[in-house]
């Protein structure tokens, strides 16, 4: 009697507390709201991410859609401690944008135990799913490893053979710099040196230096944001491109072309995922997200629009918000829409989609606000980034 009595009790108890299919869907924006990545991805990206719920109807399974979203100041700790208390206490489903990699890697690796989903977007570290990867976690927009195959490929083709870094000292630009001098390497280039250099630096002239005095062809830039901002200013000041060297931006977005202005920007070459100015899809997103924000879209908020809007069309396929079958989803749904065409989803998080070589126009070329890139040529999806198998990933050895 009483056995039969605790197993009633139990399957009530599971009645009562399994989540019906139609609760609210909650989805996170962590990023950097008021930093170095502020106009990176920045509160910009929030806005991305209300398009694309808007796009979506607002509504997913019967229940509301909401965005919620904080700073997490570019420390990890930060980042983990709201991560928390948004699984454990506030029912959030998903977090993405993530700027910031040691931010992603550790938000990711809290995510795997809460059995939950994140999408990172604005971090780029390939170890996202590479060597730390998840079965929750999925890597948006662009990584490491992509920006190395589209500018540090197109330089050496370019004559570009001998390579000095200046390089962010954390995760990201580790990985930047390793994963550029591969590429280097392997195209029969060399690398010369490297100087780390603290987040958020404001004066550069003793790294200007060391990377004038090494000689080398190319002075690669594996930082971002602000960083990226400030080192093309100064090497301006220091004479590095009018001395005979070139600058590789390898991690530049729109944002901060608009931040340089083209006469201090013009002539860079970098590699973005996706351009406002593209195709008409492109533009009619960029225009609406103008009229939003009083800015175009990067790769960073047109990607949070399409990993939301992804996440989204996953939970509506999977007619539940159980991460297990909401991961089964996005790896088997393609990717389509104002973002990319034709994207694909590996076993390892990895989204896989074109990717595109830009230069940046002089002055005069430029006909309109925010008309900034030459398309120089596209880079392949498939050549841009390895297979899961390939990726260093353990679960898909």
């Amino acid at each position: 009697m009483t056995s039969k009595f605790l197993a009633a009790a139990v399957a009530a108890f599971s009645v009562t507390t399994a989540l019906p299919a139609w609760a609210d869907v909650k989805i996170g924006i962590l990023n950097d709201q008021s930093g170095v990545y502020a106009d990176y991805g920045g509160k910009t990206s929030i806005e991305a991410a209300k398009m694309a719920v808007e796009d979506f109807g607002g509504e997913v399974l019967g229940g509301k859609i909401e965005i919620v979203a904080a700073d997490h100041q570019n420390k990890p700790d930060v980042a983990v401690s709201i991560a928390r208390k948004w699984y454990d206490t506030d029912g959030v489903d998903m977090i993405t944008e993530l700027t910031t990699s040691s931010v992603a890697l550790a938000v990711q690796e809290l995510t795997k135990e809460k059995k939950k989903v994140n999408i990172v977007v604005g971090a780029a570290t390939s170890a996202l799913t590479g060597a730390a990867c998840s079965p929750y976690g999925f890597h948006w927009a662009f990584d490491t490893h992509a920006l190395a195959v589209g500018t540090g490929g197109a330089m050496v083709k370019a004559g570009g053979d001998s390579w000095y870094f200046m390089t962010v000292d954390y995760a990201f630009g580790h990985a930047l710099e390793k994963d550029t001098s591969d590429v280097v390497k392997a195209a029969g280039g060399k690398v010369l040196g490297a100087v780390r250099i603290p987040l958020n630096t404001s004066d550069y002239s003793s790294f200007l230096l060391q990377a004038q005095g090494s000689k080398a062809k190319v002075v690669g830039l594996a930082n971002a944001g602000a960083d990226t901002i400030n080192s093309i200013k100064q090497a301006a000041e220091f004479g590095i491109v009018t001395g005979g060297q070139k600058l590789a931006a390898l991690l530049l977005t729109a944002s901060e072309v608009h931040g340089l202005g083209l006469k201090a920007a013009q002539g860079t070459v970098l590699t973005e995922s996706f351009y406002w100015d593209l195709n008409d899809k492109t533009r009619a997103f960029g225009e609406r997200f103008y009229k939003r924000t009083g800015r175009m879209p990067s790769m960073i908020q047109a990607g949070t629009y399409s990993s939301t809007l992804s996440y989204l069309k996953a939970v509506k396929a999977a007619g539940t918000k159980d991460s297990d079958a909401v991961v089964k989803k996005l790896k088997e749904l393609p990717v389509d829409d104002a973002f990319t065409t034709g994207g694909k989803v590996q076993a390892n998080g990895r989204m896989v989609a074109d990717l595109f070589l830009f230069e940046v126009k002089k002055p005069e070329e430029s006909k309109r606000p925010w008309d900034y890139y030459k398309l120089l040529a596209k880079v392949p999806g498939d050549t841009a980034y390895p297979t899961a198998k390939d990726s260093g990933c353990p679960f898909t050895k």
